[in-house]
């Protein structure tokens, strides 16, 4: 039996969720995330949604309407990777390694001509709106960092 011929939306939610979703963010905690990055992951993640409903990308139907007939407030797949990569920044931050060395330290001398490029940090603090330093002091408390994680990547009515 063909699983993504059947009519089980919800098998097929729950298999994407379990066995595409988790190949195509390996690794994701290492991204460095540009707004060209978080788009396209977007658009991957509502691709998925409307090839399980069976309906083309040349129907102009909104993304809210879809994830309003899948059940589901928001796009999920970058909310995971915003989670993931913070969990590992509190990881490394609170242990002394390599990690956390290639982290805090600083290359001598001048940068080249151009803008300079998107740095893994500035995700952190875009993401939880304190600096590197202050969510570093922040994540040596677990508990209190698990909690700051969670406000900073779950879900906000739009105004």
């Amino acid at each position: 039996m063909n699983i993504w011929k059947s009519q089980s939306t919800p098998l097929k939610i729950r298999i994407l969720k379990s066995c595409i979703f988790p190949v195509a963010t390996y690794g994701c905690e290492t991204w460095t995330l540009t707004k060209k990055d978080v788009e396209k992951i977007d658009a991957f993640e509502m691709k998925c949604y409307r090839k399980i409903l069976g309906i083309p990308w040349t129907a102009r139907r909104p993304n809210q309407s879809i994830l309003q007939e899948l059940g589901m407030k928001e796009i999920q797949l970058l909310k995971n990777i915003k989670q993931l990569k913070l969990k590992y920044f509190g990881h490394v931050v609170r242990h002394n390694n390599l990690e956390k060395l290639c982290l805090e330290g600083a290359v001598e001398g001048r940068r080249g001509r151009g803008r300079p490029r998107r740095r893994w940090t500035q995700d952190i603090s875009d993401w939880l709106g304190f600096s590197v330093r202050e969510a570093s002091i922040l994540a040596q408390d677990r508990d209190g960092f698990r909690s700051v994680v969670w406000e900073a990547t779950s879900y906000k009515d739009p105004p």
